[in-house]
């Protein structure tokens, strides 16, 4: 029977997500008193403009841990470090130039943890790399913070020194090296920008474009403990997804997008949700047979994911302002996120 897809391997790039997240307040709450504490007005001001990016992109992780599915807390180390870290930035022995040292080193250990989440994606699923895609902003904008703080920690060790401004030759090589990063980062997926989240037809089609990875990924196996891993995942990203948009998307489209058509989509979630407990009491040793009702799970969610991303996201977006899609979104993760703690729980 199939029960989990939690291998110590998907099980490890949780934890780590959940540090990056923990280590991404941490960067938020230390760079406010960064800018509290700060004597230089010019350095004051990159320091808001890197916090107002930082705090943009804690939403950015948070979509990515609901899209990759599994929920687990930091690591214990993560957990003893954040508290001791918070008590050293609290005190007074450090002057701010040394402070600051220790956020750059804090915000290089996170760009490198973001970049080795993706660089284990990579061996353990495709699914996984497309759930955790989204991350990309976040790594390229900690490494163009990287740069800029470079030139910060340059000019205020300078003036803690001496009383007077650095040169300005490595501040000006600082500022192309953001300007190169931010002209990659500018054609991933980013919020550097007013929204508040992403709006609710990106967010449904990420999960979308990663069930249909997952079933390309049973397709080109019938190895019984791959099908298993996949599978295992299969099930709960639908579960989730389904019960997330019954609590959160199809009551508040009902009064626009009709009631046939809204019940049809309930339909359509009750049977795949019938075909999925069936696939889970089939064995995968027996893989043709797996595979083959596999296959029609396939079809019926196809038939599901076309209907939604034609009619019900072209009825959102005649129907729903902006920061109602918006909102729609926030609700819909954080379902989502809380139906995916109950798993977690309950196995």
């Amino acid at each position: 029977m199939v029960t989990s897809i939690d291998d110590t391997k998907r099980l490890a790039i949780g934890e780590r997500l959940a540090d990056l997240k923990a280590f991404q307040n941490l960067i938020i709450s230390n760079a406010q008193k960064l800018i509290d504490t700060c004597p230089y007005d010019d350095i004051r001001e990159r320091l808001q403009n890197m916090l107002n990016d930082d705090q943009k992109n804690i939403g950015i992780i948070d979509t990515v841990i609901v899209q990759y599915g599994i929920q687990v807390e930091p690591s214990a180390a993560t957990q003893i470090f954040i508290p001791q870290f918070e008590q050293m930035m609290s005190g007074d022995e450090f002057t701010f130039y040394q402070k600051l040292i220790h956020h750059e080193l804090m915000k290089h250990g996170q760009a490198m943890s973001g970049i080795m989440i993706h660089k284990a994606a990579q061996v353990v699923g495709a699914d996984i790399e497309v759930a955790i895609a989204p991350l990309n902003t976040v790594n390229f904008e900690g490494r163009a913070h990287q740069e800029q703080l470079k030139g910060m920690l340059e000019q205020a060790g300078v003036r803690e020194m001496t009383g007077q401004d650095a040169k300005q030759g490595i501040w000006a090589r600082v500022q192309d090296a953001i300007a190169a990063l931010s002209g990659v980062a500018g054609s991933v997926v980013t919020q550097n920008t007013d929204k508040q989240d992403m709006n609710i037809q990106t967010l449904i089609r990420l999960d979308h474009n990663k069930v249909n990875t997952i079933f390309t990924e049973i397709g080109a196996t019938k190895d019984p403990q791959k099908l298993q891993e996949y599978f295992g995942q299969l099930y709960k990203d639908l579960l989730a997804h389904a019960q997330a948009e019954e609590e959160v998307v199809y009551p508040k489209v009902r009064s626009f997008y009709g009631d046939d058509n809204t019940q049809e989509l309930y339909d359509e979630q009750a049977q795949m949700k019938q075909m999925l407990d069936e696939i889970k009491s089939i064995d995968p040793a027996s893989a043709d047979e797996f595979r083959s009702k596999v296959k029609d799970l396939m079809d019926t969610v196809g038939d599901h994911i076309r209907q939604e991303e034609s009619t019900l996201f072209a009825a959102i977006d005649n129907n729903c302002s902006t920061e109602q899609k918006e909102q729609m979104a926030t609700e819909f993760k954080a379902a989502k996120s809380k139906i995916q703690q109950e798993f977690t729980a309950a196995m």
